[in-house]
């Protein structure tokens, strides 16, 4: 199994390209099977999570052809299963995203109950319960969902009572070949939320409220095909951005949107970072010094994002002063501060909030990364701490990351990969 090899001590310097944005591709490529017709995904991330959805659509007979460039063509006209097996699910919670469509499209999907990260509890009865709503049968049998309507879904009112991405996301696909006008109250307001109602709309669907926490769509017979660009990925955007300012550096990114990130940024200049932001660029500058300690309470979107926050628990570390860091959304996500308790670190557990009192500097230590963001702030972590830091189980950051050891080299890091 693949390990990182970080030597600290490093200030990051320098300039890298955002890849699109993962949780903006999966459900964009889920979307694909709600047209009869071919369509065009383009500025995919080179990532595991989204080559396991493309063999997943693959699977069940979706032609699919992949340019140089990571350009996706996907034609589910030539479905020829509804059936999301076990095998690939398992490795991606974002599997589940296939049932609105196949429901939609063709009236019957059965798909095993998604794996992924374990961060805590991630229920789908959300998603069940909206596409209830939509009219769809479903039956749970031998670990898999299995959701059939008898002609095309209906139009329906879908209440969420708590927020939900992937529940709005597989809601709002269902939604557009319904008969007649579903309305989504308490939607998720996600920036990737946008962007698959966008490349919808691109699609001929017709949905109204786009950004807000009410979508109302207005069901057509059919989708067509369409050509679209996924958005720039906001979380690594994030994550650049803070270990730039851990490591008291100064970087710029480009093509990314500055736009998505106002809760990140807001703290970063509280940290003292300094800030400039283009069209489609961002630049951060620590002046060479170390950072101050923010606290964060994680909400859902326009809120603080649930995936900074162990980034920015990695920046706290070794920040001046004490900051508090309070996880409302998964139960397990401040698992990672154990490993960094063992790179020295100051950090106190009580319940759902993390205490980090910040100390001068981290020391090297063998660690395990455990989900993907985490597995992202012990990156951090061994960029600012002194000796020679090994991450185990790096097979959770490449789930989110598209050449992280390289797009790290170029800014100055002294990372590489090695073969386990």
């Amino acid at each position: 199994m693949d390990k990182l090899i970080i030597e600290g001590g490093v200030t990051l310097n320098g300039e890298i390209r955002i890849s699109g944005a993962k949780n903006s591709a999966l459900p964009i490529l889920a979307a694909t099977l709600l047209s009869a017709e071919p369509v065009t995904i383009t500025n995919l991330p080179h990532l595991h999570d989204v080559t396991t959805m493309i063999e997943l659509l693959g699977c069940m007979g979706v032609g699919i052809s992949i340019d140089e460039k990571m350009s996706v063509e996907a034609d589910a006209g030539q479905l020829t299963s509804s059936v999301a097996p076990y095998e690939l699910v398992k490795t991606m919670r974002a599997s589940i995203l296939v049932l609105g469509p196949l429901l939609a499209h063709f009236h019957d999907a059965k798909v095993s109950f998604p794996g992924g990260c374990a961060i805590g509890s991630r229920p789908v009865d959300l998603h069940l319960r909206a596409l209830e709503a939509l009219g769809a049968k479903i039956e749970i049998e031998d670990g898999y969902i299995h959701a059939t309507c008898d002609g095309r879904l209906k139009g329906a009112r879908i209440l969420f009572d708590i927020v939900t991405v992937g529940g709005t996301e597989n809601a709002v696909m269902a939604a557009t070949l319904a008969e007649g006008q579903s309305i989504i109250e308490n939607a998720a307001r996600e920036p990737e939320i946008v962007d698959l109602c966008n490349c919808l709309v691109a699609m001929g669907a017709k949905i109204s409220g786009i950004g807000s926490d009410t979508l109302i769509v207005d069901g057509v017979e059919r989708l067509h095909g369409a050509e679209y660009a996924v958005m720039p990925d906001r979380i690594e955007t994030g994550t650049y951005l803070v270990a730039a300012a851990a490591t008291r550096g100064k970087i710029k990114l480009k093509d990314t949107d500055p736009n998505q990130l106002d809760a990140v940024l807001l703290k970063l200049e509280e940290a003292g970072a300094h800030i400039e932001r283009g069209e489609d660029w961002l630049s951060l500058d620590m002046k060479g010094k170390r950072p101050k300690a923010v606290s964060i309470r994680t909400a859902p979107y326009p809120a603080f994002p649930t995936d900074m926050q162990a980034q920015f628990t990695a920046m706290n570390a070794v920040a001046e002063g004490v900051g508090t860091v309070v996880e409302t959304i998964f139960e397990n996500r401040l698992i990672q501060a154990h490993e960094m308790n063992r790179m020295g670190a100051n950090i106190q557990i009580e319940g759902n909030t993390a205490i980090v009192t910040g100390i001068e500097v981290l020391k090297a230590a063998p660690v395990m990364a455990t989900d993907l963001r985490a597995s992202a702030s012990l990156v951090i972590a061994a960029l600012v701490a002194e000796g020679e830091t090994h991450i185990e189980r790096i097979y959770h950051i490449d789930r989110g990351y598209e050449c992280i050891e390289e797009k790290l080299q170029s800014l100055g890091a002294k990372i590489r990969r090695v073969a386990g």
